[in-house]
């Protein structure tokens, strides 16, 4: 977080901006359910599939080791045939995922 509010500062300092202030919020959690219609159509345009509605939890967490079953769509062609390859891509917020249809690999954002 300090290493992302750094780049900024020095990014907008050095477009020219004299005083720049950046605050960090961290309540309420971000949740993957703030991402707009938007945004939803950018991530399927780069070519990345948007995740679904975020759990809901009341209470305690349980723990799971397998990996979450997710209703999803490949965001190149449109088919609902998908596989996952692997439950983390280049980040942890990512899953790997195969078309059975087109074939194409893709990454899913995953729900928080």
């Amino acid at each position: 977080m300090a290493t992302m509010r750094d780049d900024l500062v020095h990014r907008l300092t050095d477009a020219g901006f004299d005083e720049v202030r950046v605050k960090v919020e961290l309540s309420p959690a971000w949740s993957s359910d703030w991402i707009t219609e938007r945004g939803r159509q950018a991530l399927a345009e780069a070519g990345l599939s948007a995740p679904g509605p975020a759990p809901r939890h009341d209470g305690p967490i349980a723990l799971d080791l397998l990996p979450t079953r997710r209703s999803l769509t490949c965001p190149r062609c449109g088919s609902a045939a998908v596989e996952l390859t692997s439950e983390f891509g280049a980040t942890a917020c990512k899953a790997l995922y195969r078309c059975t249809d087109c074939l194409e690999p893709f990454e899913h954002v995953k729900e928080i």
